[in-house]
Formats: structure tokens, C-alpha cells, sequence
């Protein structure tokens, strides 16, 4: 799809963060010329400003999935906070922190020394227990080049017998969940990009693939209705939860990875992201968590960078590669 100048523009008005996504994905700029605006990651913005939250020892809020003196009376009053090192860290992933930079090698080091999880004291890049909690660390561990190949062995052997995932699993649990499903394929996709595929990830995927194309990523099988209205609303930052745009963006990376097409069984989410894009050519945001944050990047119910640009980039893919809808792909 074509996007205006007036558009790009406005995306570009932003944060380091997302203008070097957009110079990258909508924009087509020469690398060297996106990687230098990556850089500035590091020094303005909203990263600078996460940066600058880091405790001493490498960690945020001094906790690694709970600030320090979180109580559980807070966490009913004030919501789930997203302070602490897991989610400090995931949102450095999102904002492109170059991982070769010596801040992120520093953090890194730090982290693997000081951070244990509240779960068991167990060191940060070990994993804990819970689906989702690990998915990210392997996402993030990825990503800034560290050794996660415990904890995803681990996920391997968690999957659910309807091809996906769910963190209520030790509960008792025996169906996935669309939530942890896309937490897990984001880390075995990012454990890829960095270590290489092997048959025991690439039959993971695959079947948290089929359960969530098998319900066109947000309805439910025995009724064809939405399993939960909120997925067909925009968030960001999405933290654990799913929504329709951040099915569509896994897919999209995935598909680049593999050098496959866009499965058709997408098209209904396809549309359902046509459909809320304003006049104006922005998408807006529906929704966020509540919970203590450290800085608000964008306003409820407002036109959205973020979401705009990740809507953009997923219908440029879905577009380029032409599927005809009408014949679903088995």
C-alpha cells in the first residue's frame, strides 16, 4: 500500500524509536541512514529516558518481574506494575536498543549477576516457571545476544495438545491461550534469528502457527465469534497481552524469515485492521494496561505512532504479496 507523504511526515515528527522503524519498514531508507537514526536510541528519547530509570546493579525498580516493596495490597490498588528489569527490557527490545552498544552489553552483564526472578531466586537469564515470564526472557535474551537455550528447550516441552501454550498450564490447565501462544512464537522466532532453526523450534512454530489460524487469530473455533472483544482492540504497549495487530506483526516477521507467503486464513484480521484506520490514515490507540509505568508514551483514544506504524508495515507486506482470500490455504 502507498502511504501519503503528510503521514510519513507525522510518523517521522516522533521519537528515535520509531522514526528509525519507519525510515527501515515504510520509508525504504539505505541502511546506513536508518541505523544512524537507531543509534540515537541510546542517547534521546524515550530510551534515554528508560536508561536513565536503571538502578546501580543493572536491573529496574529493583526487581526482576516485581519492583522492590511492591506488596500485594499495591498491586490490587495501583494494578500489575511495569517497572521492574523483565518489562524495562522488553520495552528497550521494542524501542530497537542496539545490542552492541556498550550500554545494553553493560546492562546485560549486570543483569546476569544481580537479577533473580521472584519466583524462586533463580538468576534472571536461567528462566523461572511461567510461560509467558520465560517467552519474553528468551525474546529479550535473544536479542541482546545471550545464551537462552535452556529456557527454550523448556518451552519446547510445554506445548499444549492443541499446538500452543498457556502460563496456567501448572494450574491445571490443558488449552492454549492466545496470550501466552504469542509471547512463546515471538521467542522461538527471535531464538532463530539468532541461533538458527532447528527441526524441535521449526514443529513448535508450526503448531502455534495452526492454533491461531485455525481461529483467524482473535475468534473461537465452536462459535466463529471473537474469544475476547479486546483482542480486536489496539494496544501498546501490548506487555503480556495479544491483540489482533500483534498476531498480524509476528506473521509478518515470520513470513520474511522464511521466505514464505501470508497464509489467507489472516485475511478476516487483515480486514478488521483496514476497517479501523481513520480518514487521516492513522489507527488510534484503544487501550493500555493500567499499572505504574515510568513515563506515558502515547494517549488513549489519540491517533498512534506506534500502532500506525506497525499497521502500516504488516499491511505492506500482506499487499505485496497479493493472497486471494477466497481459497484459505490448508
Amino acid at each position: 500500500m502507498s502511504v501519503d507523504r503528510p503521514l510519513i511526515d507525522w510518523l517521522l515528527d516522533s521519537d528515535p524509536a520509531i522514526r528509525w522503524q519507519v525510515l527501515r519498514d515504510i520509508v525504504g531508507a539505505p541502511e546506513r541512514e536508518w541505523q544512524a537514526e537507531r543509534s540515537k536510541v541510546e542517547r534521546e528519547g524515550w530510551g534515554a529516558e528508560l536508561l536513565a530509570c536503571q538502578d546501580a546493579d543493572g536491573q529496574w525498580a529493583g526487581g526482576a518481574f516485581v519492583p522492590a516493596g511492591y506488596t500485594e495490597d499495591m498491586w490490587r490498588t495501583a494494578g500489575q506494575p511495569w517497572t521492574a528489569t523483565c518489562f524495562s527490557l522488553q520495552q528497550l527490545h521494542d524501542f530497537g536498543l542496539d545490542p552492541a552498544c556498550e550500554r545494553a552489553q553493560r546492562t546485560v552483564a549486570l543483569i546476569g549477576l544481580n537479577s533473580k526472578w521472584d519466583h524462586d531466586g533463580q538468576p534472571f537469564w536461567d528462566g523461572e516457571v511461567e510461560e509467558c515470564i520465560n517467552a519474553r526472557t528468551v525474546t529479550v535474551g535473544a536479542y541482546f545476544g545471550v545464551d537462552v537455550s535452556p529456557i527454550v528447550k523448556r518451552l519446547l516441552g510445554e506445548r499444549q495438545p492443541d499446538g500452543g501454550w498457556n502460563c496456567e498450564r501448572c494450574n491445571g490447565s490443558h488449552r492454549s491461550s492466545f496470550h501466552t501462544t504469542i509471547n512463546v512464537l515471538e521467542a522461538l522466532l527471535a531464538y532463530e534469528s539468532a541461533k538458527g532453526q532447528t527441526p524441535e523450534t521449526r514443529a513448535a512454530r508450526a503448531a502455534g502457527e495452526d492454533y491461531l489460524l485455525k481461529r483467524e487469530l482473535y475468534k473461537r473455533i465452536e462459535t466463529g465469534q471473537p474469544a475476547d472483544e479486546r483482542y480486536l482492540k489496539l494496544l501498546y504497549p501490548p506487555r503480556w497481552r495479544y491483540d489482533v495487530l500483534r498476531g498480524l506483526d509476528y506473521f509478518r516477521l515470520a513470513s520474511l524469515a522464511g521466505g514464505t507467503l501470508p497464509d489467507a486464513r489472516l485475511g478476516n484480521a487483515i480486514a478488521h485492521l483496514r476497517a479501523r484506520q481513520a480518514p487521516d490514515g492513522t489507527w488510534p490507540l484503544d487501550w493500555q494496561l493500567t499499572g505504574p509505568v515510568w513515563f506515558q508514551m502515547e494517549a488513549v483514544g489519540k491517533p498512534s505512532r506506534w500502532i500506525t506504524l506497525r499497521a502500516l508495515r504488516v499491511l505492506r507486506w500482506w499487499d505485496a504479496a497479493g493472497v486471494d482470500t477466497r481459497q484459505p490455504q490448508s
